[in-house]
Parts: C-alpha cells; sequence; structure tokens
C-alpha cells in the first residue's frame, strides 16, 4: 500500500477546519504534495479554505462522502485526531461510503480500520484489486533496543525538533527546514515520527504505536537507515518534556543523538495545553533543560540549540515581529516564524555549524 504521485487526496475533517482536532488535515492542506480533490467537513460546507485557514490552496468543501464523491478522489485521509481515538458513527458512514466506492484510505487513528468488520465488509477486491487501506500507527517488525549508534554519523547532521508544549508545530519546523536546505542543493530527508508526515509521505515510524523498551532504537533505527545519503536529517520532534503526558522526547533524543536542537514554542503559550496547572518555564530554562538532557552529564555529546521557531498564528505581523525580536534578545539565539516568514535565521546556524 503506497501512495502514489498521482493520488487525488479526499480529506475527512469534520468539525477540524476551525475545531481544535483537525491538525492531520491542515497539515496535509498545507504540506502534501499531492492533488487535494476536496475536504469533507459539515461545519464549513461550501466555504473558501484559503479565508478559513490563510493556506493558499483552493479546495472545495463538502459537508458528506456523498459529496466529495463528485470531486473524483482516490484517497481518503483521515484528518482528524478525535477524543479517544475513534471517529463517531456519522463519520465512519462516510469511510463506509469511500471505501465501497474504491477509495484507499490513510487512518492515523489509534484505532484499525482493518479490524473493523463494518468497514472492511465493503472492500470489493473484484472490482478494486488494488485497493488498500493503510493502519499506519503501527509498530514495525524487527526493532532492537537503543545503542547510541547515531552518535558516530560524523558526516551527517541530525536534527532535531523539541517544544515547549504538543502541538506547537513542530512537525512544520521540520518540514520548512528540509525544504529550505533542499533548495541550497543539499541532501536533507524529514524523518517521520508521526502519522501526519507519515501521510505526507517521509519515511519513518508511528512513534506512540512502538513499546517504550523499543522506542529509542526504532528512532535510531530510521536515522541510521537514511544518514548515508543525507547531509542533514530533520528528526520531527514530538510532545514536550514539560508536558506531565508526554512519554516521546527522550527516546527521540536519544534515538537521534542530535548535533543540533531547535526549539519550537507558540506565542502567548504561558501553559501546558490541556494541564493549566503547570506553567512554561523562561526560554532560557527550557533551552538549558534540552541541552542538559541530551548531553546528560557528558555520557553524549552536547547538541548546540540552535534557534527558536515561534508559532505566531493568529496575531498580528506586527506582534509577532516584536515577539521574534524579544525572544532573540533575551535568549541570544535566532528566532524566527519558519511557516509566516522564513527558516534562514535558524538553517544558517544549523548549516555553518
Amino acid at each position: 500500500m503506497h501512495l502514489q504521485p498521482h493520488h487525488r487526496i479526499a480529506i475527512l475533517l469534520h468539525n477540524g477546519i476551525t475545531g481544535a482536532k483537525g491538525k492531520t488535515g491542515l497539515a496535509l492542506l498545507r504540506y502534501s504534495q499531492n492533488p487535494i480533490a476536496v475536504v469533507v467537513d459539515e461545519t464549513c460546507a461550501d466555504q473558501s479554505i484559503q479565508e478559513l485557514t490563510g493556506i493558499n490552496r483552493d479546495v472545495p468543501i463538502v459537508a458528506t462522502m456523498a459529496a466529495a464523491l463528485h470531486y473524483q478522489p482516490d484517497v481518503l485521509a483521515i484528518g482528524l485526531a478525535p477524543s479517544g481515538g475513534r471517529l463517531p458513527e456519522p463519520w465512519l458512514e462516510d469511510v463506509r461510503v469511500a471505501i465501497a466506492a474504491g477509495l484507499n484510505v490513510m487512518n492515523g487513528l489509534h484505532t484499525y480500520f482493518n479490524d473493523d468488520p463494518t468497514l472492511t465488509k465493503y472492500l470489493d477486491r473484484t472490482r478494486y484489486p488494488d485497493q488498500w487501506i493503510w493502519d499506519m500507527r503501527q509498530e514495525i517488525p524487527g526493532l532492537s533496543v537503543g545503542s547510541g549508534k547515531a552518535r558516530d554519523l560524523n558526516h551527517c547532521r541530525r536534527v532535531l525538533a523539541v517544544g515547549t508544549d504538543m502541538a506547537v508545530g513542530k512537525m512544520s519546523t521540520c518540514i520548512e527546514l528540509d525544504r529550505a536546505t533542499q533548495a541550497k542543493g543539499l541532501r536533507s530527508q524529514l524523518i517521520a515520527t508521526g502519522q501526519t508526515a507519515l501521510m505526507l509521505g517521509a519515511p519513518g515510524i508511528a512513534l506512540d504505536a512502538v513499546r517504550v523498551d523499543f522506542a529509542a532504537g526504532a528512532v535510531e533505527q530510521a536515522v541510521l537507515d537514511h544518514s548515508a545519503q543525507n547531509d542533514v536529517l530533520y528528526v520531527e520532534g514530538q510532545g514536550s518534556l514539560l508536558n506531565p503526558a508526554s512519554t516521546a522526547t527522550l527516546p527521540l533524543l536519544r534515538g537521534t543523538q542530535p548535533t543540533h536542537l531547535v526549539l519550537v514554542h507558540k506565542i502567548n503559550l504561558e501553559r501546558i495545553q490541556h494541564f493549566p496547572d503547570f506553567t512554561i518555564p523562561p526560554m532560557q530554562e527550557v533551552i538549558n533543560l534540552y541541552e542538559t538532557v541530551a548531553h546528560a552529564g557528558g555520557t553524549y555529546r552536547a547538541p548546540r540549540m540552535v534557534g527558536i521557531a515561534l508559532n505566531t498564528f493568529g496575531v498580528s505581523e506586527d506582534e509577532a515581529r516584536n515577539a521574534i525580536s524579544n525572544l532573540s534578545e533575551t535568549t541570544g539565539l535566532p528566532c524566527t516564524d519558519v511557516v509566516r516568514f522564513s527558516p534562514s535565521p535558524i538553517l544558517d546556524v544549523i548549516l555553518n555549524t
């Protein structure tokens, strides 16, 4: 099962264009190199993607999957991350309509569509022999524990995005840096660690589907697999050392053995999202925390925090530029919004250290 460049994607995004659970679908709209045929969102039907999101893509929005079939998609991508990891029944019906019409399905939820007979019974291998359902949040076979081998990859920079919280823009930061690196004629690769980057076609793993004992080893293997042919690897960050629900950051640090760290933060975010009793320390303390944990008192090489990627979505350009300037002044590090402005201030440091 593979997404091909010619595949036209329909994104299931009910309540996700303007709600809080549509991060995957919005990332596909912003970054997918496949044609996006249509978006399914019952709350925003017939409105403008550009006006609603600021993403420069002209894609129709319809209320149901039945209406989406008019636009001749080949693949349905689940662009939502609902609480509990399962789609409510009315939205599952949209998935059934897609499968029955012969569409392939990319599913990044914790619940597996291939294990649901109410969905798989609509597969028709006679009419659609190559049809597939990709449940991507699965542990790959043959994993082993981490061994720190990535630290010996002296020819290949390994850049890990780390965050002050979950959902602040770590994947987008890596994508923008990767693209800017390639634009300079260098060989670079995004290493996916979550379902959205996998949907975008990046190699890697769904880290939150890997048993904790093998998590660092899974990251390490992905890095080793792509180091020889690249000058820079950008490893997608997950979670945060500051978030009480997050366990993904430490295996990323150990498996990647990063040479460079980029701190990702969301403007005006002072408390951990969904855990308001936990405050985010001053940026310099966060920087010290990540560098200290990565170095582990000298056990590992000391990566350098090379910049701050500030997510300024939702504020004016003047407020964004002022916040960037203030963070750069207080930390002594280059700071930019890599999506809104340019990744160059951070990239210049990566490529020159």
